[in-house]
């Protein structure tokens, strides 16, 4: 089991009941695509406006959605180097992968929309924004978002969280 550094920010009133969650599926997500090496991960959990806001500065568009994935590097999807020692953090000695933000009232509202629970509309949407700090996309049709979704849906079923 590698130390993964999972800070998650709340930016919503009272507790935040996803924090166990979050932790296991991006360290399940991790060890599912070979990661060996501890790793850092910055997630929000924000509003769909605190979404919209980020949306807006970062990708000049202008709504709100439901993750934002912010890769730290450009990584190959599936083959993920055998030697980072170069990409270290040198403070922390870890594998700074990038920032995940998701909107917790989108979260709500398409778990409801698609009949499932949050805690699968939550877990899907790490796991998809943890392929993406991993080099993953799904900008095609294609072979590319075939392979994404095919391992989208091996993690969400090692995890264990049904549609």
């Amino acid at each position: 089991m590698n130390n993964h550094d999972i800070y998650i920010d709340w930016e919503l009133s009272g507790p935040n009941p996803y924090r166990p969650l979050l932790t296991r599926v991006i360290t399940a997500a991790l060890a599912a695509e070979g990661v060996q090496v501890p790793c850092g991960v910055d997630v929000l959990l924000t509003t769909d406006e605190g979404i919209r806001e980020i949306n807006r500065e970062l990708r000049d568009v202008d709504r709100e959605t439901d993750v934002l994935s912010f890769p730290m590097f450009e990584l190959t999807p599936g083959e993920f180097p055998e030697d980072v020692s170069d990409l270290l953090d040198p403070g922390s000695s870890l594998l700074p992968l990038g920032d995940m933000a998701l909107s917790v009232e989108k979260i709500k509202s398409q778990a409801e929309e698609f009949g499932h629970s949050q805690e699968r509309e939550i877990g899907y949407l790490t796991v998809h924004s943890v392929l993406h700090l991993l080099g993953y996309d799904h900008l095609d049709e294609g072979p590319m978002k075939k392979q994404m979704r095919a391992r989208e849906n091996a993690i969400m079923e090692y995890l264990n969280i049904p549609r």
